[in-house]
């Protein structure tokens, strides 16, 4: 009896793993914060994949100080990155002349990309680094959003 109830534990376990496996819902966009930094205002891993319809997924962080968004960075889709002064609920597309970041998409040279923008209207700082992925349908990037350097006199 002990030896049955164990086999059917088994059993009930590995079709509970399986069926949590098919029934997994598409690539969502996915950020990993790290704190290596205290000084970064945001830190971490993003990846871009591409979604059943064959876009790239993209994440929008708000920035918000005391309840009041300050700016927003939108991450993706793919090598497409944007900032905008103050947060809201409709979509800004990325070619608007209200992004800070320019050029917004991160060229690819020889299999690696690489970009920095200094956003003095915000004193903010941005750097993105393609960190390659670990699916075919993803590109992972690594985020460094920190405040400029301030200059001694």
């Amino acid at each position: 009896m002990r030896r049955a109830t164990a086999r059917l534990s088994w059993i009930l376990t590995g079709v509970f793993a399986l069926a949590s496996l098919l029934l997994a819902r598409p690539a969502a966009p996915q950020f990993t914060a790290f704190t290596h930094n205290s000084r970064s205002v945001l830190e971490g891993n993003w990846q871009s994949c591409r979604e059943a319809d064959g876009r790239y997924s993209e994440r929008v962080y708000d920035h918000l100080v005391n309840g009041v968004g300050h700016f927003e960075l939108h991450m993706g889709p793919r090598r497409e990155f944007a900032l905008f002064k103050g947060v809201q609920e409709q979509h800004r597309e990325h070619d608007s002349p209200d992004n800070l970041l320019k050029p917004f998409r991160v060229e690819l040279e020889s299999g690696r990309a690489k970009h920095r923008w200094e956003i003095p209207s915000l004193n903010l700082a941005l750097t993105a680094t393609l960190a390659g992925g670990s699916r075919m349908e993803c590109e992972s990037w690594f985020i460094v959003l920190e405040p400029l350097e301030k200059t001694s006199h």
